[in-house]
């Protein structure tokens, strides 16, 4: 866990990478619709998040952040950020004790100071705003828990407040998706706070944009976003590939097959730690 933000990895190198990947994605003919910064880890630990953003911005595509928030406190971050044409920021409880057990912040976090960054962000920000906070079982679904966070996100005033649920494999084993009546109050709750609310609480669907290296999509995919087997199977259908491809890349190691909630998820493995600030 690291809360020292650097450089790691040269912007000039990112965006040529990037430009890469949308030659390969426009001769499969498929659309883009954002350049999205959604890494493994907290993209705004990125020293160069905002040189990155301003050199991608003539490619002419939308550019979007998902943020954990919590280094939202910071000036520079929170000017980077704003560079960009939709932010997410996640904000899943605003009581201490809650807050630390859903998202085991590093510990020298302050919530009382995310909050703070995240209205002063909200304040400033010309792009589209978004929430997204996670309900997990028995521990931030209490009504009690649900209002002061949608209290709080109203004062945001987001575009979209979106609800979430652990619909893919968590990080502890004892993560619960909640009944259907608490994410059904919490719905309502928020809705009678926030404009627009929705549910995050169902199979995204296997819409995932592919180029012509389907075994290069299927990775970096699979390193930031756990794929169903459905996913993978129509990534493999429209690509021109087969099962043999998945096999081979789980006997190289390079891919992981488990089982959440019944259903088969395929991930990247992890050649070796990784410094993440929170859940993501």
């Amino acid at each position: 866990m690291q809360t020292e933000r650097q450089v790691f990895y040269e912007p000039e190198a990112l965006v040529a990478e990037v430009r890469k990947h949308i030659s390969r994605v426009s001769l499969a003919g498929q659309a883009i619709d954002y350049l999205t910064f959604v890494p493994d880890g907290e993209p705004t630990l990125d020293r160069n998040l905002g040189r990155t953003i301003a050199l991608l911005r003539p490619l002419g595509y939308p550019i979007a952040v998902i943020t954990n928030a919590s280094l939202i406190w910071h000036r520079d971050v929170r000017d980077e950020l704003g560079q960009a044409d939709w932010v997410s920021l996640k904000l899943d409880a605003v009581q201490e004790d809650v807050w630390r057990r859903i998202d085991h912040p590093q510990g020298t976090v302050r919530l009382e100071a995310v909050l703070e960054g995240a209205l002063a962000f909200a304040a400033a920000f010309k792009g589209e705003l978004a929430t997204e906070t996670m309900l997990v079982d028995g521990l931030n679904d209490t009504e009690e828990s649900v209002a002061a966070v949608a209290e709080f996100v109203a004062r945001l005033r987001p575009a979209t407040a979106y609800l979430a649920v652990p619909t893919r494999p968590p990080a502890e084993p004892w993560v619960r998706i909640p009944a259907e009546a608490s994410v059904a109050r919490a719905y309502q709750i928020f809705h009678d706070r926030v404009a627009h609310v929705e549910y995050l609480i169902g199979y995204e669907g296997d819409a995932f944009v592919w180029s012509s290296d389907v075994v290069r999509d299927l990775l970096s995919i699979t390193a930031v976003h756990p794929m169903r087997e459905e996913a993978v199977e129509a990534l493999l259908a429209r690509a021109g590939g087969d099962w043999s491809l998945v096999h081979a890349l789980i006997a190289e190691g390079q891919l992981v097959e488990i089982t959440y909630a019944g259903h088969r998820f395929y991930l990247r493995r992890l050649r070796g730690p990784t410094s993440v600030l929170a859940e993501h």
